[in-house]
């Protein structure tokens, strides 16, 4: 028997935040909406919705390390934010390495003609959903 499990990929930013979500499987993830940051209190709002909504289990952040590997000062915020939403939402966080998820998410965009540089939205739920794609891949494996 398959284990059924529900995931948010959150492709964390400064004034936006993708989100994507994967099917009952844990086999496909797909770019759900887009959370324009606007204050803390909101941004919990709306996750908190989704993680009712998805009965979501765990939540999937993309990390963004430095070309060389380290941690830079992108990361350190995106892991400050990530341990706040885990205190206050009380899902556990598993990071994925995002180095250039958005730069991918673009060109698969342009390749389906569902691009439009105007719609940063967009990009961010297409990267968010690389970043589960990459997280249900290994979990798979």
């Amino acid at each position: 028997m398959v284990k059924k499990i529900s995931a948010l990929g959150l492709d964390v930013g400064k004034r936006r935040i993708g989100v994507a979500g994967c099917d009952g499987l844990g086999l496909i993830a797909t770019g759900l909406t887009t959370i324009y940051r606007t204050s803390f209190q909101q941004t919990i709002e709306e996750l908190q919705q989704l993680i009712e909504e998805r009965e979501v289990q765990v939540l999937v952040i993309g990390l963004p390390y430095s070309m060389n590997g380290s941690l830079g000062f992108q990361a350190t915020e995106v892991q400050k934010f990530a341990l706040e939403i885990h205190q206050m939402l009380n899902l556990p966080v598993e990071y994925v390495d995002e180095r250039l998820t958005s730069v991918e998410a673009e060109e698969q965009l342009k390749a389906k003609k569902r691009y439009s540089s105007r719609d940063k939205g967009a990009i961010d739920r297409q990267a968010a959903a690389i970043i589960l794609q990459q997280w249900l891949d290994t979990r798979s494996r």
